[in-house]
């Protein structure tokens, strides 16, 4: 099968349980955030803005998706001197604000989930516990 691949991708449900998990971890630290799921193309499949949350960070939380969902790691991740430059050069598509994550399963990249309102801190800490409902990874596991 030179010229065709199986792959794997998340699914909208599992898109809407991490929705979930996050607003009730926002809730549980008293952060109304704005977070972002895309596929492993930065495709969005669910958005949310809960009350309370800062508008623009839901621009902040999709660049966060898409950066990490694009390099496979957290967003946070790129380099401080070059952030401003990628930022620039892609109209703002790529950050290096905290608070996005890859998603992984079984050591598949699947997209990217960015948070942002809060705290990078608190942004990773949503992110985390929507990746916890869905058993998803943030980082490839050593084999």
């Amino acid at each position: 099968m030179k010229y065709v691949r199986k792959t794997m991708e998340l699914t909208h449900q599992a898109a809407l349980e991490m929705l979930r998990a996050g607003v009730a971890a926002a809730d549980e630290i008293g952060q109304p955030q704005c977070i972002v799921i895309v596929d492993k193309s930065g495709e969005s499949l669910a958005a949310l803005r809960m009350t309370g949350s800062k508008y623009l960070s839901l621009l902040s939380a999709r660049a966060k998706a898409r950066t990490a969902a694009s390099i496979g790691v957290e967003s946070s991740m790129i380099p401080p001197q070059v952030a401003p430059l990628i930022a620039a050069a892609t109209q703002g598509a790529v950050t290096g604000l905290g608070g996005g994550l890859p998603v992984y399963m079984d050591d598949v990249l699947l997209g990217g989930i960015g948070v942002g309102s809060g705290s990078p801190e608190q942004d990773r800490a949503v992110a985390i516990a929507a990746l916890d409902a869905i058993g998803a990874q943030w980082e490839k596991q050593a084999r």
